[in-house]
């Protein structure tokens, strides 16, 4: 068998990507030390990534067939004000997160649904941004089947149900964003001269003969 010497460096490089793919074996002699340190390396991840794709896959399916856009357009014809605006897109972000498994999904789909929408109500893009942070972002670790949630369960070692009593912050950001809503606290408008675009033609011209 054909043994190379690699040398100091040649061997820590050697010792860094393995610990990097397959994991590293703590011996301190500590339990908990042992405990810290012994990890699986990115081979122990592989199902966390293969979820990751395939809710990714799946997101992008649904939304080049046009069933996402489908099911969000009457949420937003029925929200007529300002907070059901504002509760149509939590509402939106955090089903997202539950029937695609994906928080890019959850995130960026509400974000380009309800952008026309709340331009043309006079709010202010930050309202919507602070709308879909605190729903499609904070719940996704909440999820088992969303990919934060099978990510933080792995690394942590623990169910999503286990910590899930104790997320506070995540439980409670979509419900104060949607009575900021109601209430108008913190509800920026858009400046006069911001919500004057150009004149756009809103219907298409038709060419006579």
């Amino acid at each position: 068998m054909l043994t190379v010497q690699l040398g100091t460096v040649g061997t820590a490089v050697h010792a860094v990507y393995g610990a990097m793919a397959t994991g590293f074996e703590s011996h301190s002699g500590s339990e908990n030390i042992d405990a810290l340190f012994s990890r699986g390396g990115m081979a122990s991840l592989l199902t966390t990534v293969w979820l990751v794709l395939a809710a990714m896959a799946f997101a992008a399916i649904l939304e080049h067939a046009g069933f996402l856009e489908r099911l969000l357009q009457p949420v937003v014809t029925w929200a007529r004000s300002r907070g059901q605006l504002i509760l149509a897109v939590n509402a939106s972000a955090i089903s997202l997160n539950v029937t695609a498994g994906d928080q890019y999904v959850a995130d960026v789909l509400p974000s380009r649904m309800f952008r026309d929408e709340f331009r043309r109500r006079g709010l202010a893009p930050q309202v919507l941004s602070r709308a879909v942070e605190d729903s499609g972002t904070v719940t996704s670790p909440l999820i088992p089947w969303n990919t934060c949630g099978a990510y933080m369960s792995g690394v942590l070692g623990v169910s999503t149900a286990a910590y899930f009593p104790f997320c506070f912050f995540n439980l409670l950001s979509p419900v104060l964003d949607v009575i900021y809503g109601f209430v108008g606290f913190k509800v920026p408008q858009i400046p006069p001269s911001a919500d004057a675009p150009a004149e756009e033609a809103t219907t298409p011209s038709i060419a006579t003969e």
